[in-house]
């Protein structure tokens, strides 16, 4: 499986962006997809995730601002920021799991100055 994610970009605070994530190859119709992030210094944290059945789960930081989706047609997952903020700014991953196996996307960074 092989993840393209495009979207990132540098904006002001209180602006909004949305990242897109396209997977390829071999894709089970039982999957999870997700966004994570990482900001310098950083661990890398769970941002949002949705599984194929439509559940979402969000960080408590983005629970309001953020909303994961998907376009299972596509394979495609996305995340609609708004109001976005300085604390948001980091490169921002999508992962892939099926069946206990994981696959990333190579980042895309966003920055949100103030």
């Amino acid at each position: 499986v092989q993840l393209q994610a495009s979207g990132g970009g540098l904006v002001q605070a209180g602006d909004s962006l949305r990242l897109s994530c396209v997977a390829s190859g071999r894709i089970f119709s039982i999957n999870v997809m997700g966004w994570y992030r990482q900001a310098p210094g950083k661990q890398r944290e769970s941002v949002a995730t949705i599984i194929s059945g439509g559940s979402t789960n969000y960080a408590d930081s983005v629970k309001g601002r953020f909303t994961i989706s998907r376009d299972i047609a596509k394979n495609t997952v996305y995340l609609q920021m708004n109001s976005l903020k300085p604390e948001d700014t980091a490169v921002y991953y999508c992962k892939h799991s099926q069946f206990g196996r994981h696959y990333w996307g190579q980042g895309t960074q966003v920055t949100v100055s103030s």
